[in-house]
């Protein structure tokens, strides 16, 4: 147990395999870790070493905590909330993370969180304004949002992205029905100028 404890760090994020080389009882250790407090079970196999503030404890971040579970870094976190910065009519809010990843596919539950696990082909490692955009376009039609809305304000909200950008962005991640729509609305766009 007091090889285990030493190499336990507070803040971080651990599977049960990453800690079962430091005993010879891994189960009984992390339920005694667990009921100490000094661990908290996540999920099925997934602990925290909790830090504290004086506020209490400080969770996990998202990040971290997506890694660990999918023992990868190659991942996106998207909130569908983050659509509404778009300007674009939107107006719902959502309980939920989406992580596009090559790995899993379904919903979890991760420290109180809900995400959901899409799996991607492609996507970029940060969110821009741009994939936001071509994103909101490719999910529209799972959203609980006017459609019509959405539709209607893009056209006057064009001039407000990177046009190369976002038609670089279209090809790369948009489906073949957000590819069409967005190469209508910007030769459009660019036929006003």
């Amino acid at each position: 147990m007091n090889q285990l404890n030493q190499h336990i760090k507070y803040g971080e994020v651990y599977r049960r395999s990453d800690l079962e080389y430091y005993s010879n009882s891994i189960d009984r250790h992390l339920a005694e870790l667990t009921s100490e407090g000094i661990l908290i079970k996540l999920s099925q196999g997934l602990y925290y070493a909790p830090r504290k503030s004086k506020f209490g404890v400080v969770p996990p971040s998202d990040h971290i905590l997506i890694e660990r579970f999918l023992k990868d870094e190659d991942f996106l976190l998207l909130s569908p909330n983050m659509y509404n910065s778009l300007g674009v009519g939107l107006t719902q809010l959502y309980n939920i993370t989406w992580v596009y990843n090559h790995k899993r596919k379904g919903k979890f539950e991760l420290n109180g969180k809900q995400f959901e696990f899409k799996l991607k082909t492609s996507f970029p490692t940060a969110v821009t304004k741009e994939f936001l955009l071509v994103d909101l376009l490719n999910q529209l039609e799972y959203l609980a949002e006017e459609q019509d809305v959405v539709l209607n304000k893009l056209p006057s909200k064009l001039k407000e992205f990177h046009l190369t950008e976002l038609m670089k962005t279209t090809q790369q991640y948009g489906s073949g029905k957000t590819k069409r729509l967005l190469k209508s609305l910007i030769r459009k766009h660019i036929s006003n100028e």
